[in-house]
């Protein structure tokens, strides 16, 4: 049993709001109109924190309900990325010595502090991508999650990139956890990683809640 009172709990989910792209919502019900307040909610796929399923780029098996609890939970490294420029290529150099820490089954968080561009032109032209070294590196040593706080892994205008950074991680068995932020106030380089994305039935992908539980010093 985890004794949460030893834990510091990290909420690593974007707050949905006007400056996600991909979400809206709109009045449905109001408490002095229809006894209680509610709301329709307009989410794409893979806007906000959200996981993708392989099914997002046509790979099979593999959609966002196949996922079970044990798939989107267990030890993550954190590892503190600078950026220094433009849609820099993160390689497995960057990884530092977590690339002899890590085991199969670890997953992997890229703190690269992007998240603090989000609602500008930047977050999303600008962000951190995966070099195909990086990628199969990760399939290679068998990590069973990469979070980013980039809302792709990937430049998201250049659809061959695209395309080919994501068959090579969901392909070789990677979940992908995009949309992250609040990564840096992790202080240890390792965590409790919690990825839960909603359940939906032949799913592309989905908005998730994630947290990361880091033990107290």
């Amino acid at each position: 049993m985890i004794d949460l009172s030893r834990m510091i709990m990290h909420d690593l989910t974007l707050t949905y709001q006007s400056n996600i792209a991909g979400y809206s919502s709109r009045t449905a019900r109001e408490l002095d109109r229809d006894g209680w307040n509610a709301s329709w909610l307009e989410i794409y796929s893979h806007a906000g924190t959200h996981i993708d399923a392989p099914l997002h780029f046509g790979l099979k098996p593999g959609t966002i309900d196949d996922y079970g609890p044990q798939d989107l939970m267990g030890k993550a490294w954190v590892v503190p990325i600078p950026i220094t420029e433009p849609q820099q290529l993160l390689t497995p150099e960057d990884l530092g010595d977590v690339r002899s820490k890590v085991k199969p089954g670890d997953s992997l968080l890229l703190d690269t502090n992007w998240s603090e561009h989000l609602g500008s032109p930047k977050y999303k032209d600008d962000l951190p991508r995966l070099s195909t070294s990086l990628a199969k590196w990760l399939v290679e040593h068998n990590v069973k999650m990469l979070g980013v706080e980039a809302p792709s892994v990937a430049d998201v205008n250049n659809l061959p990139e695209v395309r080919e950074i994501h068959e090579i991680l969901l392909g070789g068995g990677v979940i992908i956890v995009e949309g992250l932020t609040a990564l840096n106030k992790i202080k240890s380089d390792e965590v409790l990683l919690i990825a839960l994305p909603l359940k939906i039935k032949d799913g592309d992908g989905a908005p998730a809640r994630v947290i990361a539980l880091e033990e107290l010093p």
